[in-house]
């Protein structure tokens, strides 16, 4: 008898949506929201800028708030870094200098990345 004999692990994969096996699926794939733009079709800046009292701030421009789901990204990007962010009109804010952590979470989302 194996370790993981009987758990979750043990069973095959299911669709979420349709909850039979994935051999077996036949749901359609996912679409990304009406009016959103696909991410790798856009290109987030990411820079740093010194605040007053010497703090570092990260900022992620370049990505259209009517484009994308910047609380989503916000949110995703917060627990990559274990800082806390906000957001101001287009840009995103991180606290601290995230810069590497932000450009490897954005990559593997799909995003194109240039610092500056």
């Amino acid at each position: 008898m194996g370790l993981l004999t009987g758990t979750i692990f043990d069973r095959p994969l299911h669709c979420e949506r349709c909850d039979r096996p994935e051999t077996e699926c036949q749901c359609p794939p996912v679409e990304i929201a009406p009016g959103w733009t696909d991410p790798g079709k856009q290109t987030a800046r990411l820079s740093t800028e010194k605040r007053k009292k010497g703090k570092l701030v990260t900022l992620i421009k370049g990505l259209p708030a009517k484009e994308n789901d910047l609380p989503k990204l916000l949110t995703q990007l917060k627990n990559a870094c274990g800082a806390g962010g906000t957001i101001d009109g287009d840009v995103i804010e991180l606290q601290g200098d995230q810069t590497e952590r932000a450009l490897k979470t954005l990559t593997q989302i799909g995003y194109r990345v240039r610092s500056t």
